[in-house]
């Protein structure tokens, strides 16, 4: 395994072609104050340039993926610095500004609320816990959601469901959250990370080049009015590199290679 750290409570985990980012400050419930937000992109940044890591996790130590912001922490000089009115500079809770080109799972484990949920709704795919809650509870104390809540949930969970949680702030519990597309596994309490790191590993041993390119598709095209402008942006999205690695995998699954099931790695052979 290979460990980094970055700051006090964040540090990156990493077997193989999978990246665990740990979020690991229990004593505030892995709430996130200016260093611990700075330290998470610092990680993310690590993870994207990082030519042998394929996959990252997102996971939060102690029982807790994240209480969202530290509210104690919200007066301090270097936060208020950073909230600019046109809206650029760097998410309040670290990297949720920043686009992947790589695949991110969160492993949810208690609460995922607040900021916490927002940094949930950043990756692309959660599993989560069955005694998991999520939800917007930042509505009950007046704080916004200014690190792409009113974006991504209703992208992932759609307008009426997100108006929902992000009105009321209520409770989301793990079926609920997976009725409404939000949870992408439901696990037994204590095996989100495990369960988190062999999807992880599954993606990471499929063929990279058609899978991002994919990825990258449904980020950019996925939400387009225009259908045909949607299904030309498609099409025109690198798929000529692409398909060099597709075709050299097709001749080997046609000579037998990865049948039933099993998949094909570039790399190998």
């Amino acid at each position: 395994m290979t460990l980094e750290t970055f700051g006090e409570h964040v540090r990156i985990e990493a077997i193989d072609a999978v990246a665990t980012i740990v979020l690991d400050r229990p004593a505030r419930r892995n709430a996130v104050d200016r260093p611990t937000a700075n330290a998470l992109s610092e990680a993310f940044a690590r993870f994207e340039h990082h030519a042998d890591w394929r996959v990252a996790v997102l996971f939060g130590a102690g029982g807790t993926f994240c209480a969202g912001a530290d509210l104690t922490a919200l007066n301090d000089d270097a936060r208020r610095n950073e909230l600019h009115a046109d809206g650029s500079g760097p998410g309040p809770m670290g990297p949720t500004r920043t686009p992947f080109s790589k695949p991110v799972i969160a492993a949810i484990s208690g609460h995922a609320v607040a900021g916490g949920l927002e940094l949930a709704a950043m990756c692309d795919l959660r599993v989560v816990e069955r005694s998991a809650v999520l939800g917007v509870f930042c509505r009950r104390v007046g704080i916004p959601l200014i690190d792409g809540g009113t974006i991504r949930l209703p992208r992932l969970i759609g307008l009426s469901r997100a108006l929902d949680l992000i009105l009321t702030g209520r409770a989301l519990g793990a079926d609920e959250a997976f009725a409404f597309g939000l949870a992408n596994r439901i696990v037994d309490d204590g095996a989100a990370r495990a369960a988190a790191e062999r999807l992880a590993a599954e993606l990471a041993a499929l063929p990279q080049a058609a899978l991002l390119a994919d990825r990258r598709s449904a980020y950019e095209n996925s939400m387009l009015d225009d259908l045909a402008d949607a299904l030309r942006r498609e099409g025109a999205g690198g798929y000529a590199a692409v398909f060099s690695e597709g075709m050299a995998l097709a001749a080997r699954f046609a000579d037998g290679a990865g049948r039933h099931g099993s998949a094909l790695d570039s790399s190998e052979g």
